[in-house]
């Protein structure tokens, strides 16, 4: 499973982002790609983090990985949606993705394309509720589960298939 996300729409909707951005958007860029990288740890997708430099004089494409995370520079006059949108065509036909963005029309263009669609803030909900199971598995009192008691479902189904 892909997860493809419009950055500047997820820090322009995420309020700490937000913030950041206004003293340095570099420290911005790099909060969000820290998040994800847990991010992706926890769900274990493939995630490509897409900002545009449209307005960059000169600015060539650039493609950087963080532990696991693509973050792809577009090109000058290049916009994050369209970048995006020539990325699903290619992803849809071998992979599910999931595009995370709160821009409208780049929404319905996704769905038209057969790609999931997940709201800038639905992102951010998803992450809180992954850090709040975090902070309950570590905090349980109960000392007396058992390992697999504490797995998801999916992850003791992994676990299997590597034993036989």
């Amino acid at each position: 499973m892909y997860m493809v996300i419009d950055g500047y729409n997820v820090i322009n909707n995420w309020q700490d982002l937000k913030l950041e951005e206004r003293n340095n958007l570099e420290d911005a860029r790099q909060k969000l790609i820290d998040i994800l990288q847990n991010f992706k740890g926890y769900t274990g997708f493939n995630i490509i983090l897409v900002f545009d430099a449209m307005y960059a004089k000169g600015k060539q494409q650039n493609k950087e990985y963080h532990n696991g995370i693509e973050v792809v520079y577009t090109k000058e006059g290049e916009s994050a949606d369209s970048y995006i949108e020539g990325l699903i065509k290619e992803i849809v036909k071998k992979d599910k993705v999931v595009v995370v963005t709160s821009d409208w029309i780049l929404q319905q263009v996704v769905l038209g394309q057969g790609a999931i669609r997940m709201s800038s803030r639905e992102l951010y909900e998803e992450l809180n509720n992954y850090l709040e199971d975090k902070k309950k598995f570590y905090t349980k009192d109960d000392k007396k589960d058992s390992i697999e008691s504490r797995l998801s479902e999916e992850i003791i189904e992994r676990l299997k298939k590597m034993a036989e």
